[in-house]
């Protein structure tokens, strides 16, 4: 009797996991704000210029203490989970869980370099996929031995940090020449004033968007390199991938007394290093100047810590409501994340850059962050009313059709 490879059906589906993934797309979101908008790239002069200074400046020391990398954390903990499920569910059916696990990941590689070559370079798709390539390695290993690697991984930039002091170098100096380059062939100009404000003038249109996107996937790869990221994802997909194992997710109320001292001492811990990570942050120089090492430390320290007690409360919360709560519509918000994702991306550019309504360039989060909630809460009303008529995101449905070989049905 032959036995069909097919994706997970709705009655199959873990809730929980669903509303995780739509509560990180909001952090997401606001963490993505700072890009869409230009904030990252101001000027301390630019931003104190604004009327809503110094409003600004506090909410976005908030945001980088309570927001920043903690929700794409929460999402590299559910890319662990995820693949646990796969392994778990064909090899049950007596299936090869890594052909359809790798055919997944070639579709997700495809989505991603679509995605920072030709829409946005704050990317997360492409870094997923390729990281995730390593998963089955680890598939053998004890669960002991799982996390203690996942330890390891997520301390690590505090050992790498201190070889690229001891060097004296930056590991992504190299992909940052190269975008550099590409930059003064396509004529992005390379003082920041200038450059902070290249898609946001009234003359910035679709080649400067173009321009931009060009060096984009350097720049990006750079940022990557130089904090260290690949490692601490791999950490947080080897931590998920334990917790899937473990069934965690499908018995919540097994592990009330863990998600209780994940929630307490994930906030004892990361709160205080968050707001140390942020002062060493905008008072001390970068790597490779020994004294980055401490923002390093406490960044390292608080991130994770945060997340995993963002990720406790929700599960408390949800066993609380036995899921009968408000938290219950963020599950189609999850169950098309793809889509909300990229969405994000196409709103962020409209919004904000040029070549739409121009509203970056001269806003600070006293006013973007609240723009974004409110699209936030329209994704949350869309993917709610999708769901009654529809079995799959629009973007899920393309990868699971061609990640399973087999015409799916799109409606319900």
């Amino acid at each position: 009797m032959s036995i069909s490879i097919s994706p997970v059906l709705q009655k199959e589906r873990i809730d929980i996991l669903d509303v995780l993934r739509g509560f990180a797309l909001l952090g997401v979101m606001i963490d993505n704000l700072f890009g869409f908008t230009g904030w990252t790239y101001f000027t301390d002069e630019h931003r104190k210029s604004l009327s809503t200074w110094p409003t600004d400046g506090v909410i976005a020391a908030v945001e980088n203490i309570f927001v920043s990398g903690k929700f794409y954390s929460i999402f590299s903990l559910l890319f662990g989970i995820g693949f646990s499920i796969i392994l778990i569910r064909n090899e049950q059916k007596g299936l090869n869980p890594f052909r359809i696990f790798y055919k997944r990941l070639f579709i997700l590689t495809l989505f991603g370099i679509f995605h920072i070559l030709f829409l946005w370079e704050g990317d997360i798709l492409l870094l997923y996929a390729i990281i995730g390539l390593s998963l089955p390695l680890f598939r053998k290993c004890s669960d002991r031995a799982l996390l203690i690697l996942a330890g390891i991984l997520i301390l690590s930039p505090i050992l790498l940090d201190s070889l690229a002091v001891l060097l004296q170098i930056k590991f992504g100096d190299k992909l940052e020449a190269v975008a550099v380059s590409i930059d003064m062939k396509t004529g992005l100009p390379l003082d920041k004033k200038s450059y902070s404000r290249y898609l946001f003038t009234d003359e910035s249109g679709w080649k400067e968007w173009r321009n931009w996107q060009t060096s984009g996937w350097a720049y990006r790869y750079s940022y990557i390199l130089n904090s260290n990221r690949i490692p601490k994802v791999l950490g947080m997909f080897l931590l998920g991938f334990y917790a899937g194992r473990k069934m965690m997710f499908a018995r919540l109320t097994e592990h009330i007394s863990l998600l209780r001292k994940l929630r307490f001492w994930g906030l004892v811990i990361g709160i205080p290093a968050g707001i140390a990570s942020y002062y060493f942050q905008i008072t001390q120089k970068e790597i490779p100047n020994p004294a980055g090492l401490l923002q390093t430390l406490f960044y390292t320290t608080s991130v994770v810590p945060i997340c995993l007690a963002y990720t406790s409360i929700v599960c408390l919360y949800w066993i609380k409501k036995e899921g009968n709560t408000v938290l219950k519509f963020l599950a189609p918000l999850g169950r098309m994340a793809l889509t909300n994702y990229i969405m994000q991306t196409v709103l962020g550019i409209f919004i904000y850059y040029g070549i739409g309504l121009g509203l970056g360039g001269d806003i600070g989060p006293s006013l973007f962050i609240p723009i974004g909630i409110i699209v936030y809460i329209t994704q949350i009303i869309y993917s709610n009313w999708w769901f009654k008529y529809f079995q799959y995101g629009p973007l899920e449905w393309i990868w699971r059709q061609l990640t399973y070989g087999k015409r799916l049905a799109l409606k319900k």
